[in-house]
């Protein structure tokens, strides 16, 4: 290895971040997006000083630009905004495209703050589940593809739900057998011990799948968006995937978005039913804002409102810490 050489690309590599993160962000979006981005997050959020109340979170499901999508603040200022405000850990979630690469360009820059990628397995990487592009993910410098998701935006179940035409991608055969390729997938976040997560998939789906991943042996094994939306489980389906050994991700998001919001497509969730849900399996649960969207708040802010929330309906701070802080951190791999 020519260490001078390594050295000096890496310094390229921090110089280059530490000047606001144009080695990423330059030439991939538009200038029209990228002021957007840059007012969004001035005015929508103002960072103060580290708060309490965010001190040692962790919050695992992260949108952030660059995308194909616009987002409300690009990945570098993000994980500058979160450091400052208190947070243990983030972890980035693009539906398109590779973030594990990039959160370890931000590492040169950064510190005091765990910085994590996932992979989405959506049509960019075919019109199946895709193994050998989880195997890439886990190869990938710095080990920190923490997630790998099933399909989300491009899940069968997602189609059928808005009345596509065109076929998604299936994690089940015609018989509701797992596919050979979402097992070897499940095999890989076995053996990498990460996350091995639904997507986007429906909640019976999730049940077959946590069956299916408990006889693998999969570890962290979690179901998403259980109380959003399309995906929304009963009381009783989400005790049947914690008894198989999942974790279950509540989002806050459904909680802002609605009527008067940059989403208002969607019913807005009340806190009320929020909790309740999140109470089912508070002791394998967690909660993430699934913020970022360019329309919504800034996922500091809403992390922070949401645990107000928690606060008024009740939680103690203990429960409070395991949902926001200590089941997050232990699912990417912090307390081990």
């Amino acid at each position: 290895m020519d260490t001078e050489k390594d050295m000096s690309r890496r310094a390229f590599l921090k110089d280059s971040i530490l000047a606001g993160g144009s080695l990423m962000l330059s030439g991939i979006l538009p200038l029209k997006a990228g002021n957007y981005i840059m007012q969004e997050r001035k005015t929508d959020y103002e960072l103060n000083e580290s708060d309490s109340i965010l001190k040692g979170i962790c919050d695992i499901h992260i949108h952030a630009a660059p995308d194909s999508r616009m987002r409300s603040v690009d990945e570098w200022h993000f994980a500058q905004e979160a450091q400052k405000a208190g947070y243990r850990a983030i972890m980035y979630k693009s539906n398109d495209f590779s973030c594990h690469d990039r959160a370890y360009l931000i590492r040169q820059g950064i510190s005091d703050i765990e910085v994590f990628g996932s992979l989405c397995m959506n049509r960019v990487h075919g019109d199946r589940v895709n193994a050998y592009a989880a195997e890439k993910a886990v190869a990938t410098s710095g080990g920190l593809c923490r997630c790998i998701w099933m399909p989300t935006l491009d899940a069968e179940y997602h189609y059928r739900c808005e009345g596509r035409k065109e076929k998604g991608i299936p994690v089940l055969d015609r018989s509701g057998q797992v596919l050979p390729e979402v097992i070897r997938v499940m095999e890989i976040c076995a053996e990498a011990d990460i996350i091995f997560a639904t997507g986007h998939c429906s909640p019976q789906e999730s049940i077959i799948l946590a069956r299916k991943a408990s006889e693998i042996g999969v570890k962290r094994f979690v179901v998403t968006h259980a109380n959003s939306h399309f995906w929304m489980m009963t009381s009783n389906q989400i005790r049947q995937c914690v008894d198989l050994g999942a974790y279950i991700e509540y989002c806050y998001l459904p909680c802002l978005w609605g009527e008067n919001s940059g989403m208002p497509q969607y019913e807005r969730q009340s806190t009320g039913t929020f909790a309740d849900l999140v109470r089912v399996s508070s002791d394998r649960g967690f909660i993430s804002t699934d913020l970022g969207q360019s329309v919504m708040p800034h996922p500091i802010a809403g992390m922070k409102q949401c645990i107000k929330d928690l606060d008024k309906a009740g939680f103690t701070t203990r429960e409070i810490n395991r949902l926001v802080r200590d089941n997050p951190a232990m699912l990417i791999g912090l307390n081990d």
